[in-house]
């Protein structure tokens, strides 16, 4: 049994990451903010499956308060930091507002930790680190110094204070670079969710770009199985931080995923051309070899049954609103 304080909790990822520990024997403690970036009612059914596991505590807590963190810790714990402000374009607008949340909020996390002798920390980070000048696939030892936009700034900032810090104070971190994950509950301003509610409502989608933009994308259920077991490589861990990419294997075209999600829908799309956005990188492709080799990840699930899996979701879901 370990015990796991999980920021984010409420999110997409945290989500189905407590459901996945509680039923392997874990205790969880949750915590969200309910930042308004989308609305509370969907966090909160979310929440619902945990809830309902007696291993399972919530705190309704920001990250930036330390002195609350550091109450719900205790030195057997480990910390599984998901907690940030999402999406790139979003950013631009508001680079100021993810600073505070993701750097200064990762140094409270650390902050915390130290305060109270946890050493093991797991860090949600982001393919955007790479940029758009990373060769393809993207290694774990490539710079990663030419970030395109506030939000890949400051999950690769978040990674250098905990690389910096790490040794200073016996941290044990695992730094997962997550490649566009998808499936049940991803957020509704993503792609993949967004398409999909406008073609199954008829209505026409807007691609950006010629359609050849491409990304790694990467299923939750493989995503929480990396999470995992870059949770439990951290208990035999050296102190430092190691990164770790969490991709699908496949690099899809923007085009072949409309389609995908109108073959799974059964409904033609109606595309609209506009141009591409600023902060959006060109291409991602996760190499695996390092994250294969010592947490064993592989991921199984092909993009087409995936997007079935979260079309069948979504039909579900609002079948019952």
């Amino acid at each position: 049994m370990t015990r796991v304080l999980l920021t984010g909790a409420a999110g997409f990822i945290g989500s189905h990451l407590s459901e996945r520990l509680l039923a392997r024997g874990d205790v969880v403690v949750g915590i969200d903010n309910f930042d308004p970036f989308y609305a509370r009612p969907i966090k909160e059914s979310n929440l619902r499956g945990p809830r309902a596991h007696a291993a399972f505590s919530f705190s309704e807590t920001d990250i930036l308060e330390t002195d609350s963190l550091a109450r719900l810790l205790t030195p057997d714990t480990v910390i599984v930091h998901l907690a940030a402000k999402a999406g790139v374009r979003p950013s631009l607008q508001d680079p100021a507002g993810y600073v505070r949340a993701n750097i200064t909020g990762t140094q409270s996390v650390i902050d915390a930790a130290c305060r109270t002798g946890v050493t093991r920390i797991v860090f949600g980070s982001s393919s955007s680190v790479y940029g758009d000048d990373t060769t393809p696939p993207f290694r774990e030892d490539a710079a990663a110094v030419h970030p395109i936009s506030p939000y890949a700034a400051t999950k690769r900032a978040g990674e250098l204070v905990l690389e910096a810090l790490a040794p200073h104070h016996g941290l044990r971190v695992a730094s997962l670079r997550f490649f566009t994950v998808y499936g049940p509950r991803q957020r509704p301003d993503l792609a993949i969710h967004s398409f999909t509610r406008r073609i199954s409502a008829g209505e026409p989608i807007t691609m950006f770009g010629d359609g050849s933009e491409a990304r790694d994308y990467t299923y939750i259920d493989d995503i929480v199985n990396g999470v995992v077991s870059a949770l439990d490589w951290t208990q035999g861990a050296p102190a430092g931080l190691e990164a770790f990419n969490l991709g699908g294997n496949e690099t899809i075209a923007l085009s072949r995923m409309i389609a995908e999600i109108s073959a799974a829908l059964g409904t033609e799309a109606r595309i609209e051309r506009g141009g591409r956005q600023p902060g959006d990188v060109r291409l991602t492709a996760a190499d695996l070899t390092k994250s294969g080799r010592i947490l064993g990840y592989r991921p199984t699930t092909p993009f087409p049954e995936g997007i079935r899996r979260f079309v069948a979701w979504f039909r579900e879901t609002h079948a019952r609103q």
